[in-house]
């Protein structure tokens, strides 16, 4: 530890929960109110926060208070150290799925939570009524950013391929299929490389650190697709392909999916396109925690019949 930095044990932690309230609230008033704490109390919160900072945390403009800069980068920061000190504290040696009211926060794809994260749903409101999953879209950010992220996340439903350094637990397997449009005169019984080459497509990610392995695949064959859309997300894929020229690629398990949203038929691709492995990636500080033990095996057991569907 730094010398300029002061040891924990002099630290109060109560004043975590009064920065987050003031961030949230950025008013003395309406935190003191969130906390049941009077205002001067709070206040006297705000000036030992001040004083470690060395920054005002609340700026006054006119008739209201905005965050300062600090304030600002604290936020996220301050929320994520709130959420890993209560599971410090609602940790314990024994530990009854069924009693549990736990929250665990997953990041992925609406793909993982649709397929995955609604099976594991599922099973935890017959198993653990108490339990609640708050799934949350991940983008190239969260997935550049993961370790951090991680930190004050359970989970990120990914497949591998792009994340490292980082343990995981693998899911299921899944493949590509193609979407076109039931209108799409250009295609008759199959897929054709021509057809890739010559139609335009509608992406799901297209930048250097966000794409698919299949889309990359394509331009591994010397092919440099017509990119006429790009929508971070595989559920709407259907909506913009059905009536154009599109195609689209989409995972195998969602190929149901696509058929009842109307409008497109389902190919299979002209090339030897890679399997798709997912897997749950989580920060190594969960290694030992029995209820995130519980939820990898969850995970798991919702995956397999995925696995044989696909």
């Amino acid at each position: 530890m730094s010398d300029t930095q002061p040891p924990l044990s002099r630290l109060d932690l109560n004043l975590l929960v009064s920065l987050d309230a003031l961030l949230t609230e950025r008013s003395v008033t309406r935190a003191a109110e969130r906390l049941h704490l009077s205002q001067p109390a709070l206040s006297a919160s705000l000036a030992r926060l001040r004083t470690h900072f060395n920054d005002p945390i609340l700026a006054r403009t006119g008739n209201t208070y905005e965050l300062t800069p600090l304030a600002s980068r604290l936020t996220e920061h301050t929320a994520a150290a709130l959420d890993a000190a209560r599971r410090v504290f609602e940790s314990s040696a024994e530990w009854d799925p069924s009693q549990s009211t736990r929250d665990f926060a997953i990041y992925g794809s609406d793909y993982s939570v649709a397929t995955t994260g609604r099976r594991v749903a599922a099973l935890a409101a017959e198993r653990a009524p108490g339990v609640r999953f708050r799934f949350m879209m991940h983008n190239p950010q969260i997935v550049e950013d993961a370790v951090n992220r991680l930190r004050g996340a359970d989970a990120l439903l990914m497949p591998h391929g792009f994340l490292t350094d980082l343990p995981f637990t693998d899911l299921w397997a899944d493949r590509w299929v193609v979407l076109a449009s039931q209108t799409n005169d250009a295609i008759r019984d199959e897929v054709t490389l021509e057809n890739v080459a010559r139609l335009p497509w509608v992406f799901t990610y297209q930048s250097r650190s966000a794409f698919t392995s299949a889309t990359r695949q394509i331009q591994q064959l010397g092919i440099e697709p017509r990119v006429e859309a790009v929508v971070e997300s595989f559920l709407l894929l259907p909506m913009f392909v059905a009536g154009t020229d599109r195609l689209a690629l989409i995972q195998a398990s969602l190929a149901d999916y696509a058929r009842d949203a109307g409008g497109v038929r389902v190919f299979e691709p002209p090339f030897d396109a890679t399997p798709i492995h997912n897997a749950m990636w989580w920060h190594p500080v969960h290694r030992r925690d029995p209820e995130h033990e519980w939820l990898r095996g969850l995970f798991v057991e919702a995956s397999a019949d995925l696995g044989e569907a696909a």
